[in-house]
């Protein structure tokens, strides 16, 4: 009897009920709601991935339960991370999605950092997530050899978000001088303000920019000054890397070791100490989903582009952050150090 407590207070202590432990995935999952916690408020690019996911993914998970999208914006969406790691249940009924440069911040020590990220189970990526920086076409900033010389004001949301991240970095390793203007609710709110002239640009993901502005590019009004990836993205093929702007090796490493995080990209996650055929359920649903005829046209049709990565790539991925060198680690941390 001792041991049958023993396990039944080991599995409350998990965020698990005693009635759910045990269960097969169909028999959990059958008439169920999944959450999915969505780290940024309605409308930007990471908030209309998840949406897109949430409208298919259930008919491939065992059981078909309903997922269900709910914002929990702050914080550079740390507040999900940390909701998703220490506070939803340990049952496999909550996704999350959240800052890619999670588990950089984590192994630097970010303010706000309440998560451990490798402890997270890994979903899988719908896509990688390249963010740029652009000015308004009236701005005198037209280049990053421009940014070296005019100072830029960017309209900026929270400290954790890369948002933020990118043009600091900038400013600390190649000399930049971007101004950000700090408070914006999203990134939405925060390409609102460049049009209306509160700001002369934004630092966000390409894919943000296309979905909320289609026009904005083809129409000549805004100036695309840099990528922050190690490759190229297709449509942006005229748009240096940050990566090339390193001046020498150590520039590179510390762009290079920043700008990993567009690898993880739109990424989603569990809580820690899910059971294991929960994680595996999820997972080949989440694969299955990425091949969905219906899911694909529906990317298609809302500009979004596809470029999955499995659930256990990407949790070697974040694994593999810890693998950064103290050196590098310490100048990548000085790059970040001017964040408020």
């Amino acid at each position: 009897m001792k041991c049958i407590a023993g396990v039944t207070a080991a599995v409350v202590a998990l965020g698990v009920s005693p009635q759910a432990f045990g269960q097969t995935p169909e028999q959990f999952y059958k008439g169920k709601q999944i959450e999915l916690a969505i780290g940024y408020p309605p409308a930007g690019s990471n908030d209309v991935y998840a949406r897109l996911l949430a409208r298919h993914l259930g008919k491939h998970i065992p059981g078909t339960p309903t997922v269900v999208p709910q914002n929990r914006p702050g914080a550079g969406s740390f507040l999900t991370l940390a909701y998703v790691y220490g506070v939803a249940p340990k049952d496999g009924s909550v996704i999350g999605i959240g800052a890619p440069t999670a588990p950089l911040d984590e192994k630097l020590g970010t303010q706000g950092v309440r998560f451990k990220t490798a402890e997270l189970n890994w979903i899988g990526r719908i896509d990688s997530l390249i963010n740029i920086v652009f000015l308004w076409h009236t701005s005198p900033v037209k280049s990053v050899a421009d940014a070296l010389k005019t100072e830029a004001k960017l309209s900026g949301t929270g400290v954790g978000s890369t948002v933020s991240i990118y043009p600091t970095v900038m400013n600390q390793v190649l000399g930049t001088k971007f101004k950000l203007i700090m408070g914006y609710k999203g990134s939405n709110d925060a390409q609102l303000a460049v049009e209306r002239g509160e700001v002369e640009g934004h630092s966000t993901s390409w894919t943000a920019v296309k979905v909320a502005h289609p026009d904005w590019r083809p129409d000549k009004k805004i100036n695309i000054i840099v990528q922050f990836s190690l490759k190229k993205h297709p449509e942006l093929g005229d748009v240096p890397t940050i990566v090339e702007l390193a001046r020498n090796d150590e520039e590179r490493q510390i762009l290079s070791a920043v700008v990993n995080a567009a690898e993880i990209g739109t990424s989603f996650f569990m809580a820690p100490n899910v059971p294991k055929d929960r994680v595996e359920a999820l997972r080949s649903a989440f694969d299955a989903t990425m091949k969905d005829a219906e899911f694909l046209a529906e990317a298609e049709r809302t500009k979004l582009t596809v470029g999955p990565l499995p659930g256990e790539e990407l949790q070697k991925q974040v694994a593999d952050v810890a693998a950064i060198s103290p050196e590098i680690l310490e100048k990548v941390r000085s790059a970040y150090a001017t964040q408020k």
